[in-house]
C-alpha cells in the first residue's frame, strides 16, 4: 500500500477557548480535536502549510488577498504567548515563485505577526508552535473586499501542484470558521485599538452567541465531505449574509482541501458552542475511524 505523503486536517478556532480555562463547553469539539491530533502524530509530518486568516492585526493598512510567510511569528493575544514560528525560507520562497508562475499575485511577508488563528492549531494539533516546520500562507477572511471561493480554490490547487513534486509528508490545515459573528469584526474599523476591540467584543458578546447557524454549518461540512464544489463555492461566497462575518474563514477549508488534492473532508466532530460564540468543527482526509477517538 502506497504511504500517504499528504494529510489535510480544518479546525475551528476561537479566543472562546482560552478563557474557557476550566475546560466546561465545548467538550464534543476539543474530543474531536484530540482524535484529530492523534491521526496527525501517527502521521508524522515533515512539513506544515496552514492556510490561515488575519483578525485585523498582522494586516491593517495593506491587506494582501493571498500572502506567503517568509519568516513570521506570534502575536502574544488569545492567550497565546509570543514566540517565533519554524519557517523554512526556502521552500516558502520556491512556493511563492511557484504561485507567480501560476498566475496568482501572492504577497511576500517577512517577519510577520500572526495571531490566535495561527497559534492555536499548531498548538493544538501539533503541540507547539515549533515542533514541525510550518510556512503560512495568509487568507483575506476579514476586510472586504474578500477573494472569491472560485480564487481560493485556484489557490489551493496551485498550492497542492508545488506540493505534488515533494516526497516529504506534509501536513496541510485550515483554521477558522464555522458560523460566528465577532462584533470587533462586524464593522471595517481597521484601526480599532486593542482596548476599543475588548470592549467591542465584551458588549456585543451576548448578541454574539446567538448568531450560530447550524444549518449552515452542517451544509458546508456536507459539502466538504462530498466535494461539491458548487456548493462549496455558493456556501462560501454567500457567507457572511448566512452565517456572520466569521464565516468568512471557511475561505481557509477550501484552500487547505485543494491544496490535498480535493479530496473529501470527514467530519470528526461539530458543536455549536454558543459560550464561544461559533460553530466548532473538525475535519479531515483521514476517515473518521481512522483517526481513534476518546
Amino acid at each position: 500500500m502506497r504511504q500517504r505523503t499528504r494529510m489535510v486536517v480544518c479546525a475551528s478556532h476561537s479566543p472562546g477557548m482560552e478563557r474557557d480555562t476550566e475546560r466546561v463547553f465545548g467538550t464534543d469539539f476539543r474530543g474531536g480535536l484530540a482524535a484529530a491530533a492523534r491521526s496527525v502524530r501517527e502521521f508524522a509530518p515533515e512539513r506544515i502549510v496552514l492556510f490561515g486568516g488575519d483578525h485585523r492585526r498582522a494586516f491593517r493598512h495593506v491587506v494582501p488577498s493571498f500572502g506567503v510567510a517568509l519568516s513570521a511569528g506570534i502575536l502574544a493575544e488569545g492567550g497565546h504567548s509570543e514566540g517565533e514560528l519554524d519557517v523554512p525560507h526556502d521552500t516558502a520562497h520556491e512556493l511563492s515563485e511557484h504561485l507567480l508562475r501560476s498566475g496568482v499575485d501572492i504577497a511576500v511577508c517577512r517577519e510577520i505577526r500572526l495571531d490566535h488563528a495561527f497559534a492555536q492549531p499548531l498548538r493544538d494539533l501539533l503541540g507547539g508552535l515549533r515542533e514541525v516546520p510550518v510556512i503560512p500562507v495568509a487568507v483575506n477572511c476579514a476586510t472586504p473586499p474578500l477573494p472569491t471561493a472560485r480564487r481560493v480554490l485556484d489557490v489551493g490547487r496551485a498550492v497542492g501542484a508545488f506540493l505534488d513534486g515533494r516526497e516529504e509528508r506534509v501536513l496541510v490545515i485550515g483554521t477558522g470558521g464555522l458560523s460566528h459573528s465577532p462584533p470587533s469584526m462586524e464593522s471595517d474599523a481597521f484601526a480599532l485599538s486593542d482596548e476599543e476591540r475588548a470592549k467591542r467584543i465584551e458588549e456585543g458578546r451576548e448578541a454574539a452567541r446567538k448568531k450560530i447557524r447550524p444549518d449552515w454549518d452542517r451544509a458546508f461540512l456536507e459539502a466538504m465531505a462530498s466535494w461539491d464544489e458548487n456548493s462549496l463555492t455558493t456556501l462560501t461566497d454567500e457567507a457572511t449574509a448566512r452565517a456572520g462575518v466569521g464565516a468568512n474563514e471557511v475561505r481557509n477549508w477550501l484552500a487547505a482541501a485543494a491544496a490535498g488534492g480535493a479530496e473529501p473532508l470527514h467530519t470528526i466532530r461539530y458543536e455549536p458552542v454558543e459560550e464561544w460564540i461559533t460553530g466548532m468543527a473538525v475535519a479531515s482526509s483521514v476517515p473518521v475511524s481512522a483517526a481513534a477517538e476518546a
